[in-house]
Formats: structure tokens, C-alpha cells, sequence
């Protein structure tokens, strides 16, 4: 689980130790007389190191985004990683998906200090506060909507999903009041994965992965980032995903109504409610016990008020409404 870049910035440039080598790669890329001048460290990435660098040339200035791999699990998983989602940007450039345009990818870090990817910098930045929720649930349904759309021949189809938590992987809080509503929770995914009709996923679609731009009625979704974990599998998965960061962020209301706004917005959910509810809490139980691998990055952007005491509470609330309502 991914998260995306905020809109917090602090200084970090290539010239640190251990950069050189990335900063030649970029600079040999770039046109003629083009040159990197300026280097911001984007906060809110917690799977990779994000910057945001500034070129300038005979042509003016432009901004680029370096995503670079350094924690030792990812550097090990970056060649395939990153291989997907230069793949994936290829693939979504003729599409009405905003998304980055591929600059240049070394995957295996053959002349980079680390496995990085070079990509345009979309417009808008990352919108996390409760205010304004509500209409930007919406606005992110149509848009699972139009990914989940995307026409991918054969030959092109990303992986396969990979769940990301199991019934003997699930970390369960020490400090519930309520263990019998995780136990019915973990005994719902230890069945087979149900039936589904598959189509192109982003797999980590959530509001820390869409960028926004305007305010008010004139709210767009400018662009969606992170496309590391593309997938090929159920819509439920993705709505899933997007469902439990919702919940944990703004509150368990705001977590099960947007399965309802995305069939609004005419997408197609496993029509069995315990098929449904399976992938619900696939998900949701991945983040237990209080989900901070995406409440760090969430803090960082400025939603101080996500303790793990506080996520911890919403997390337990969110299963069990999710059984009070599917099981």
C-alpha cells in the first residue's frame, strides 16, 4: 500500500550523498542545454522518494518528478515495480485518464544511485481535509469509474492482483473491547476468492493518490499518480481500497457510502453481498491494527489529528459496520 505525494514540500536536492549519479542520468536525458536548476524533496510518498525538479532552457522552465526507490524491500521489488508503472503511463497517455507522461525509467538502477522513474508533474495538489469530502468522494468515484473503463488488449493487461493481507497475516489490535468483530472479520476471508469479472485496476486508488485543482463547483480531479500496483482484477478491490482510506480519514459514513457512489456513477459491484463484503475487508484488514503505513504520510500533509488511537477506533467501527451491513 502506496501512498502518494502531498502537497508539502521541503528542500532535499540531488547534490545530497549519494545522488550524483541520478542527477547525470536526468541531465543526460534532458534536450540539448537543458539543465536541472532546482530540487524540492515532495512530502506525503511513503513506498519511494519523491522530488520535484525544476528545468530550465532555451525553450523556459518546466517541472519534472523523480520517483526513487531507497528502503531496502522496495529496491528489491523495483525492477518490476517501476517496469509496471512506465508500462502503465505508456498505456494511459491515449486515454482520458490524466496521469504523467513517462519521461525516462532505470528500473534496476544500471545508472542511477537508486531504481528511479522521471515523469512530467501533473497540476493541483492533494486535498485530505474533511471539508469539501463530500464532493470530492463523488468526483473520485467517476474517476475509479473511468479507470476501471480503460481498454487494455491482452497482450497489455498488468498483473494479476496480489492481496495484501491473509487470515493468518491480519495484525490484529491487542486492545479491542470488540475481538468477536474482528474474528467474524478475519473468518470471512478465509474462504476462496469469489468470482469476478476482471478489468484494469489502479489497485491503490485513494485520496492521497489524485490530485485536485479549483474549489467549490468548479472542483476537478487534475490528475491520479501511483500507478506502481496496477492490477488486473474485481472493481470491488479498488472501491474497497478507496472505501477504507475514506473511512479512516473522514469517518466510517464517508467509507461505506462510496461503494454507493460509484454504482451511481454507473460502475458494476459483485452483485452477491458476501462476495462483496469479501473484498471489503480483504482490504480493510490489511491496514490493521491502527494503519499507520498511510497515517504517517497522511500527517505529514497536515492531518495531524490521525493519532493511531484515532485511525485504530475508526478502523474497528468501519469492520463492523461493513458486517452489519453485507453479512
Amino acid at each position: 500500500m502506496g501512498t502518494g505525494v502531498g502537497a508539502g514540500r521541503s528542500g532535499a536536492g540531488l547534490e545530497d550523498h549519494g545522488w550524483g549519479a541520478t542527477r547525470a542520468w536526468v541531465e543526460k536525458g534532458l534536450p540539448d542545454a537543458e539543465r536541472v536548476e532546482g530540487v524540492e524533496r515532495l512530502r506525503g510518498g511513503w513506498t519511494s522518494e519523491m522530488r520535484r525538479l525544476d528545468v530550465s532552457g532555451p525553450g523556459g522552465q518546466r517541472s519534472l518528478v523523480l520517483r526513487s526507490f531507497v528502503k531496502p524491500f522496495f529496491v528489491r521489488h523495483a525492477e518490476g515495480l517501476l517496469t509496471r508503472e512506465a508500462a502503465v503511463l505508456r498505456l494511459l497517455g491515449g486515454t482520458d485518464v490524466s496521469a504523467a507522461e513517462l519521461v525516462a525509467v532505470d528500473a534496476t538502477a544500471r545508472w542511477c544511485d537508486h531504481p528511479s522513474l522521471l515523469m512530467s508533474l501533473l497540476p493541483g495538489s492533494v486535498r485530505l481535509d474533511d471539508e469539501g469530502a463530500d464532493r470530492r468522494a463523488e468526483l473520485l468515484a467517476r474517476q475509479l469509474l473511468a479507470i476501471h473503463r480503460v481498454p487494455v488488449a491482452a497482450e497489455e493487461r498488468p498483473r494479476a492482483y496480489q492481496a495484501w493481507t491473509s487470515p493468518e497475516r491480519v495484525n490484529l489490535p491487542e486492545s479491542t473491547a470488540r475481538p468477536e468483530v474482528w474474528q467474524r472479520a478475519v473468518d470471512v476471508i478465509r474462504r476462496e476468492p469469489p468470482e469476478y469479472r476482471a478489468c484494469f485496476l489502479h489497485r491503490d486508488f485513494h485520496p492521497g493518490n489524485v490530485l485536485f485543482t479549483r474549489e467549490g463547483d468548479a472542483l476537478r480531479i487534475s490528475g491520479v499518480v501511483d500507478w506502481v500496483e496496477t492490477s488486473w482484477g474485481p472493481a470491488d478491490l479498488d472501491v474497497a481500497h478507496c472505501s477504507t482510506a475514506l473511512a479512516l480519514l473522514h469517518g466510517v459514513p464517508a467509507g461505506m457510502r462510496f461503494a454507493d457512489l460509484y454504482v451511481a456513477a454507473g460502475g458494476t459491484l459483485a452483485e452477491d453481498r458476501a462476495a462483496h463484503l469479501y473484498w471489503r475487508l480483504l482490504d480493510a484488514l490489511a491496514f490493521a491494527p491502527d494503519a499507520e503505513k498511510v497515517a504517517g504520510p497522511w500527517r505529514e500533509v497536515g492531518r495531524v489529528d490521525l493519532t493511531p488511537e484515532l485511525l485504530a477506533g475508526r478502523l474497528e467501527a468501519y469492520v463492523e459496520a461493513l458486517l452489519a451491513r453485507y453479512a
